[in-house]
């Protein structure tokens, strides 16, 4: 309606007013069913700080799976007609396609309707690459989620479920260990989602590229989660003002709205928050000390450029710390386990292929980065492809025996 509404008249006023009822109505329903809580919580919590007696139950408010996604995709689509950079689409079905379209429903990647829209006018044609590369994906994002992720998520769960007695050495390998599992979890189901679009027809824009193979935070965030991180570029911090501020204060305050808006978008805990203002601090402090310009200096310099890898992801990992405790006293407990000496964790098989995972997936994205792995991939015979494919699907059904867990961005 917002959209029709805006393309039917002249009138700035008018268009302003049904995109603001949009935007409005857009939030509210996340703000109620995502943020209600939190928001409560917080005023009910600062009150009683300041000795003012409050007694509140908790709203029993179920969260409707996949909101924060679709609510971003609804927004895009009426503040793009606003703009003219796309006509208003009049058939209600074909919206509701689009917001709803079942792949990337509940996880994204966040889909815009001038890049989705088009394809469903169009008849979609499923053609024989278009088989193929679907195949490819949905392929590579359940060995990522049922071998990779979930593997790693059973050390995870014990390192930040023992927060408080494990050594220093284990805290470290956890962090590391959620650090590869929340890549290979969203990437694997973000692979499988764009594979199931393309075996149906249509095509959905990319969601990660090799992330921890970047050398600044500012890189990292035009590999990590993609479609959010241009949704937030092009919807929050550029009309903010952006970079064409006419004081770095100005650039410095947009970058942080941006990053802690961002954090509480993923879910309503101060953890999250924190999680996105230690992004948004380091991309200020990248800013300032002009780091993010001398990535172009490491182009080709391998060895230096994989240790200045190592170096951001070292630094990305640590920042994993609160998005993944559960609440401030396990951040706590695990940030001081960080600084102990010694281990107390036998040297078990589970624990020995956790590491191979970590190592062998930061080797293979750093060399991916520099070499064309792929293409070499796709030059090899077709009997040695259709080994590495059957060799892939018995792992799978090895794995799976013990159990999946559900996707982490679910919850989101």
């Amino acid at each position: 309606m917002a959209g029709l509404g805006i393309e039917r008249t002249s009138d700035q006023s008018v268009r302003r007013r049904w995109l603001i009822a949009s935007l409005v109505t857009n939030l509210g329903l996340l703000g109620f069913f995502k943020y209600a809580n939190f928001f409560a919580s917080t005023a009910f919590d600062a009150a009683g700080a300041l000795g003012v007696p409050v007694t509140w139950e908790a709203l029993d408010i179920v969260l409707p799976v996949g909101i924060s996604f679709y609510t971003f995709q609804s927004m895009s689509y009426t503040i793009d007609v606003y703009h003219g950079r796309m006509k208003a689409e009049h058939s209600w079905y074909r919206f509701a396609f689009y917001v709803a379209y079942f792949p990337q429903l509940v996880a994204g990647p966040i889909v815009r309707a001038r890049h989705f829209i088009h394809q469903i006018h169009a008849p979609p044609k499923l053609t024989p690459q278009a088989l193929e590369g679907g195949l490819q994906l949905i392929f590579k994002g359940l060995i990522k989620k049922l071998i990779l992720a979930d593997t790693l998520a059973i050390y995870v769960d014990h390192a930040f479920g023992n927060a408080g007695t494990i050594g220093g050495i284990e805290a470290w390998i956890g962090l590391y260990a959620f650090a590869f599992q929340i890549y290979f979890d969203f990437s694997g189901y973000s692979d499988v989602a764009i594979g199931c679009a393309r075996l149906m027809g249509f095509r959905l824009p990319p969601n990660f590229r090799r992330p921890y193979a970047a050398l600044s935070i500012t890189e990292f965030w035009r590999r990590w989660h993609l479609s959010l991180s241009y949704w937030l570029r092009d919807y929050l911090y550029k009309p903010l003002g952006g970079s064409r501020m006419p004081t770095k204060f100005g650039v410095y305050r947009n970058l942080m709205i941006t990053m802690l808006l961002g954090g509480l978008w993923h879910g309503a805990a101060w953890t999250f928050i924190l999680w996105g203002g230690l992004h948004g601090v380091m991309l200020c402090v990248e800013r300032a000390m002009g780091w993010g310009r001398l990535v172009r200096d490491y182009r080709n310099r391998p060895l230096a450029r994989a240790g200045r890898a190592f170096l951001m992801f070292n630094i990305i990992a640590f920042t994993w710390l609160p998005f993944r405790a559960d609440g401030w006293d396990n951040m706590v407990d695990l940030f001081f386990a960080l600084g102990r000496t010694g281990s107390d964790q036998p040297l078990t098989g589970g624990l020995v292929l956790s590491l191979l995972i970590i190592i062998g997936g930061w080797v293979y994205m750093v060399i991916s980065d520099m070499i064309p792995l792929r293409r070499y991939a796709l030059r090899l015979p077709v009997p040695v492809n259709a080994a590495a494919y059957a060799v892939g699907i018995l792992a799978m059904v090895v794995f799976t025996s013990r159990g999946a867990t559900t996707f982490i961005y679910f919850a989101f």
